[in-house]
């Protein structure tokens, strides 16, 4: 049966990384370890000023061959 953790990357990280005892390590649950790594720290969605500025930023430029839907 394979695992969906990284068991020693997991134990390196937080023994190693956070210094944590052995006990204090099992005794957290996984939430709690990606917090504790910043694993929860994700990217915000783009809000719509953010992409409106990215898109005048970067306009698309025109095609030269006209887009025919039925043709690939």
């Amino acid at each position: 049966m394979t695992s969906a953790f990284d068991w020693p990357a997991l134990l390196r990280a937080g023994l190693v990384t956070l210094r944590l005892r052995p006990a204090e390590f099992w005794s957290l649950t996984p939430a709690e370890l990606s917090l504790m790594l910043g694993l929860d720290q994700r990217p915000h969605p783009m809000t719509r000023d953010r992409f409106l500025a990215l898109s005048q930023s970067h306009p698309d430029q025109p095609c030269e061959v006209p887009y025919d839907p039925v043709r690939p």
